[in-house]
């Protein structure tokens, strides 16, 4: 299977005899070019399940596979070269370097796993084409407007040729229309590019963009069957 999946993933934290359970016995399977949201309150899980997902934390109990490899068990940097290479992170803010050409923000991704090739600036060239920034490649992010720069973030998500997309809340910092824009504009490049996404979020105006929806609470995570 080409995409990311849990099985019964459960993320405890103990603090002196007080136990947390931030993830109850998660199950999801998303394969590549689907695009899933999961929603809920604050305090719900989100950014644990993020976190796990995104081979950043260690599930207590449960198993996580990435492209059929069973990254649970990994030391530290061979998760680390899994987020590298495997996983594109989308963030509230567009987390850009304030010094470098949206060209360049895409390029440094690259520079992080060895040279720059070409072929590497050709491929961001095309990605920041389809994400409508063919006026933008040589500005900085104070160039660029709140939409603009979050749409580098997408197109740098994308730069290392990632398994797996993972936003969270994408469009927490944009008006209506520009958060219509990025989220629609994403969930198109997962299609075109058979990623497999999962978008974090509050905002249910969102939904409509994606293939399936879960709501957590109390780190349960059940599907949605009535909001699209």
């Amino acid at each position: 299977m080409t995409g990311i999946q849990l099985k019964n993933v459960t993320k405890r934290y103990q603090e002196n005899e007080f136990e947390t359970i931030a993830l109850n016995d998660v199950s999801l399977t998303i394969e590549a070019g689907e695009f899933v949201a999961i929603i809920g309150p604050s305090g719900s899980g989100k950014s644990t399940f993020l976190s796990i997902a995104g081979a950043l934390l260690q599930a207590t109990e449960g198993e996580v596979f990435i492209n059929e490899q069973n990254i649970t068990h990994l030391n530290e940097k061979e998760l680390s070269a899994v987020r590298l290479k495997q996983i594109g992170f989308i963030l509230q803010t567009s987390n850009l370097i304030p010094y470098l050409t949206a060209l360049d923000q895409l390029l440094v991704v690259k520079r992080m796993n060895g040279s720059v090739t070409k072929e590497d600036k050709i491929f961001a060239t095309e990605l920041l084409n389809d994400l409508g920034l063919e006026k933008k490649r040589n500005k900085f992010p104070n160039e660029c407007s709140g939409g603009e720069r979050q749409r580098i973030a997408i197109a740098r998500a994308f730069m290392n040729d990632p398994a797996i997309i993972l936003a969270d809340e994408p469009t927490a910092s944009l008006d209506t229309n520009r958060a219509h824009e990025v989220v629609k504009l994403m969930a198109n490049e997962v299609k075109a590019r058979q990623k497999a996404a999962v978008m974090v979020t509050h905002d249910e105006r969102m939904l409509d963009y994606c293939d399936r929806v879960y709501r957590i609470e109390d780190g349960i995570l059940k599907e949605e069957t009535n909001l699209i």
